[in-house]
């Protein structure tokens, strides 16, 4: 079983975004080595927020987002990493260049300027917003889109997304397709109440019942995350839930950090030793 899995290295995410799991990341990585796996699948992959801190890597993986932008990022470094580097050399941080791009449609552009533009504005943008952005300025921290800086890191994303399958589907599409005995599905979709963060019609409240109702019923394992809500323990009923206490920060003007509640919710019973312990590895 040892042979299944790969060693990797933990790598930098290429920008801020939403709901990126900063703080739960390292308990989530922790139980998905805990779980026997040959397919490791992300349903709402965002900027990897938890598929790049894993480190340990299984026969096949699946990165998949609903949205366009996400997917065409990580396709062009995948695929064009030199050609993008070469055009992102000459890139400054500024506001004039951020408003500039805000107003482009995507779709006039080419998929490496679309890329392009993507990384810059969540690069520079305040909080990893993906709708609504303004400007980031931090007078405490150097420029936010730095190509000397950013470079390693991307070259570092550029070759562990080496043989991953990236998709551009609905949650439900990529998990019927994907759904067998050996695969672990790790889910991370919009917060309960947060619905419409990622844009109007790209998730509705009425998708948690359904992947509530397709836990309950695929073959293969699941762990989803979310906030804890009376509504999430309701539609995730009969599921296992472990819970936790966290911190995030959400500026000075607030005050410092805000204590929130999380929930990992899963399809199967949780082993209690970690996979790569029971291994010897």
């Amino acid at each position: 079983m040892n042979s299944q899995f790969t060693p990797v290295r933990p790598v930098s995410t290429p920008a801020p975004y939403m709901g990126g799991k900063r703080a739960l990341a390292p308990k989530i990585v922790e139980r998905i080595n805990r779980v026997p796996h040959k397919l490791y699948v992300e349903v709402f992959v965002g900027m990897g927020g938890v598929f790049f801190k894993r480190n340990n890597q299984p026969q096949a993986e699946v990165i998949n987002d609903k949205s366009g932008e996400v997917v065409n990022l990580f396709r062009i470094l995948q695929r064009h990493y030199v050609p993008f580097m070469d055009y992102l050399r000459y890139q400054l941080t500024s506001r004039k260049e951020f408003e500039r791009l805000v107003s482009v449609i995507p779709t006039t552009l080419t998929d490496l300027e679309r890329a392009a533009r993507f990384l810059y504005l969540q690069r520079t943008s305040y909080g990893g917003k993906v709708t609504g952005q303004s400007f980031g300025v931090a007078p405490e921290r150097p420029a936010r889109f730095d190509v000397s800086k950013l470079g390693p890191a991307l070259e570092e994303i550029f070759e562990r997304l080496s043989g991953v399958v990236i998709e551009n589907l609905d949650w439900s599409v990529v998990m019927e397709r994907y759904d067998r005995a050996d695969a672990l599905f790790y889910l991370d979709p919009p917060y309960w109440g947060c619905e419409d963060d990622y844009g109007k019609e790209v998730f509705s409240r009425e998708d948690f019942a359904l992947i509530a109702d397709k836990m309950k019923t695929m073959q293969g394992r699941a762990i989803l995350s979310l906030n804890d809500t009376p509504g999430v323990r309701e539609t995730f009923a009969g599921l296992n839930m472990e819970t936790f206490e966290l911190q995030y920060m959400i500026g000075q003007a607030s005050g410092g950090p805000k204590e929130v509640t999380e929930v990992l919710i899963y399809n199967f019973d949780l082993p209690d030793e970690g996979l790569f312990s029971l291994l010897g590895t």
